[in-house]
């Protein structure tokens, strides 16, 4: 239980990191719950949701896995900026930008394949003639997507959040205006609908990718941070230590990702309603996940940055007070699903078949919201530790090993459907829950044990 003085203490610090990057995630989600309510007015709704639902699952498991990579950034970027070296916060990111270049054509070219797997699945045949075209669009955008991901990992370890909460928040203006013009077809422009979400997205990420270096290099003119003078000799030790902490978180990502892309799979092949419903209620719990996960991000680097410090009381006391927040606001969302599934539904379609399945849904998603927030949170606390590894084997034991095939078996051996399916995820989330926070209070034990005198 987290003491009343160091939570008034930890309290404040910890929101004014964690606020613009919760506003950044919520700002980061937006931009997918504004792209299916906006295909969502086409004509053929329910097969249009589907298709983004599908397409952009298959391509954020490429991608994220790529963003998971760059996650030892966290770690690395926060433990030296704690330590006061400027210069090798830098030279790490130069790093990560390396590791984005040679990633981008290998997480591309998969794109060009999922026609015959998405025919092997069994997925409709006219929800695969507009998810291929909407992925192939979308996979544009990977490779500013993973700049994103560099810079923003190194300059929210460095305490330089605002500018990406601007970034994510007016990212959201050009994507909802590409959609405008390149889904209905306006200005001109043809009415390319699905496919003109994915060409819209992209180039929002393009927009964002340019925001977060403009600002980086006006920071470093203005400061003289030296930045344009780090060494851009390739350093295999420091690639080799980016990748054996971003592995194991990317890994835990394409877990977390691959386990719904399978679901959303499985669903489309009950029928475009299921589809639909399944991806409003996707929707919503990854738009209340995207404020733990900004929690997350904060702990990762009040933590990482007291371990630099060699502040082992600060580092538990932050990874603390941001696992409370986290659930404290997860158990907020818990209520909201339940009192109001039907209005939240409703912003999405008209459809009454699609609205009452996805009420159904909503239930199971507020079954895990707090075990969500505190796996999420404890997940970045751990990563401030330098620990990514015990988030990986948790999610696959708890997704693959328990949730999946229960969620499967309830879906087509009982008769459940997707609610079976939602079942099974929402047990896994609540085991990887309490492990996480079990493992990060051991850890916080250990860290705080004085040495044996000698």
């Amino acid at each position: 239980m987290i003491r009343t003085k160091t939570l008034r203490a930890e309290l404040g610090p910890t929101l004014r990191l964690a606020l613009p990057l919760v506003l950044a995630e919520l700002g980061w989600m937006s931009m997918a719950i504004v792209d299916t309510m906006m295909v969502g007015r086409l004509p053929n709704s329910a097969t249009a949701i589907g298709a983004i639902s599908i397409g952009a699952i298959l391509v954020n498991v490429l991608s994220f896995f790529g963003g998971g990579l760059l996650v030892g950034l966290d770690t690395l970027v926060a433990q030296a900026f704690g330590a006061g070296q400027r210069e090798d916060c830098h030279r790490s990111l130069l790093h990560g930008i390396y590791i984005s270049l040679v990633l981008t054509p290998l997480l591309m070219a998969p794109v060009w394949y999922f026609d015959p797997i998405l025919r092997a699945a069994g997925i409709s045949p006219d929800v695969i003639a507009l998810a291929v075209p909407y992925s192939k669009a979308l996979a544009w955008g990977t490779l500013p997507l993973l700049l994103y991901f560099a810079v923003r990992r190194c300059m929210q370890a460095m305490n330089m959040v605002r500018p990406i909460a601007f970034a994510l928040v007016s990212a959201n203006i050009i994507n909802a205006g590409g959609n405008w013009i390149l889904i209905y077809g306006k200005f001109g422009a043809p009415a390319m609908g699905t496919v003109g979400s994915g060409w819209s997205t992209a180039w929002a990420r393009i927009y964002l990718s340019g925001v977060l270096v403009g600002f980086l290099l006006w920071y470093d003119h203005r400061h003289r941070t030296r930045l344009l003078h780090t060494p851009i000799e390739p350093d295999l030790r420091r690639i080799r230590r980016l990748l054996a902490l971003g592995l194991p978180t990317a890994m835990q990502i394409t877990l977390e990702i691959g386990v719904f892309a399978l679901v959303t799979a499985l669903i489309g092949r009950l029928g475009a309603v299921p589809l639909a419903s399944h991806q409003i209620a996707l929707n919503t719990v990854a738009f209340t996940y995207m404020v733990p996960l900004g929690i997350s991000a904060a702990a990762a680097v009040r933590v990482g940055q007291a371990i630099g410090r060699k502040d082992p009381q600060g580092a538990g006391d932050a990874g603390d007070t941001a696992i409370f927040l986290g659930a404290t606001f997860m158990t907020c969302m818990s209520v909201m699903l339940l009192v109001v599934p039907r209005w939240i539904a409703r912003a999405y379609t008209p459809d009454e078949a699609v609205i009452h399945s996805t009420i159904i849904l909503l239930a199971a998603g507020a079954a895990f919201q707090l075990f969500d927030g505190l796996q999420t949170v404890a997940t970045g606390a751990l990563r401030g530790l330098g620990d990514t590894r015990t988030p990986m084997f948790c999610h696959f034991t708890a997704y693959w090993i328990i949730g999946l095939p229960l969620g499967a078996w309830l879906c087509f051996r009982r008769g459940w459907g997707a609610f079976g399916l939602w079942s099974g995820l929402s047990l896994a989330l609540i085991l990887i829950g309490i492990v996480l926070l079990v493992v990060w209070r051991y850890r916080v034990r250990h860290l705080q044990m004085p040495l044996p005198l000698r």
